[in-house]
């Protein structure tokens, strides 16, 4: 493979992955209705799925979720915050969710499906965990299963984010490989 289809079809997979996160305004915009109808649960997924060199999936991922970070965070406080108390307990999620979308190997809705489902319930498990950050809730089991059922709706619309996002990325992507062959990894030509 040339130096230059690697760059390509990486610095595509970059910009759809930065272009797409403005998506995380929409919550920002609706904090009631739409809180985490965002686009980062579908591009951890597409950053494991697509990216050959994994890191590179993990850190465009890690500053995509650190760069919006700092500018939601200003959009609500407007102070600039590099980092927030719990802030390992709401990257981690999305780390494993890259690696659940190295396990994708066939795009297909099928598999996008399960995946997101998967990162959902990653996302849905560890974010709410009460004892590791300060929260309403008691830090006993008791308290985390009331934590766990409070994030239902919240876990509801990541669930729908990823639907839309998903369909985004992956779709648009796919057709994009359909158009042009520089965008195709050496595995598809081999097929």
């Amino acid at each position: 493979m040339s130096l230059q289809k690697i760059n390509t079809r990486t610095i595509v997979l970059i910009l759809m992955m930065l272009v797409i996160s403005v998506g995380r305004l929409i919550s920002y915009e609706f904090p009631y209705q739409l809180s985490n109808f965002t686009p980062l649960g579908a591009i951890a997924l597409f950053g494991g799925a697509y990216f050959a060199d994994k890191w590179k999936a993990y850190l465009v991922v890690l500053a995509t979720l650190f760069l919006s970070d700092i500018f939601i965070n200003y959009l609500y406080t407007s102070k600039l915050i590099l980092l927030y108390s719990g802030a390992i307990w709401v990257y981690l999620p999305f780390l494993i969710m890259v690696f659940i979308g190295t396990f994708i190997k066939k795009i297909n809705v099928v598999n996008i499906g399960a995946a997101s489902l998967a990162s959902v319930c990653v996302h849905w498990l560890i974010s709410d965990l009460p004892w590791f950050y300060g929260t309403r809730y008691a830090h006993t089991l008791a308290g985390y299963g009331q934590s766990l059922v409070a994030a239902i709706p919240f876990e509801r619309n990541m669930v729908l984010g990823d639907i839309v996002f998903c369909a985004i990325l992956f779709g648009g992507f796919e057709l994009a490989k359909s158009k042009y062959s520089i965008l195709r990894s050496n595995k598809e030509f081999a097929i």
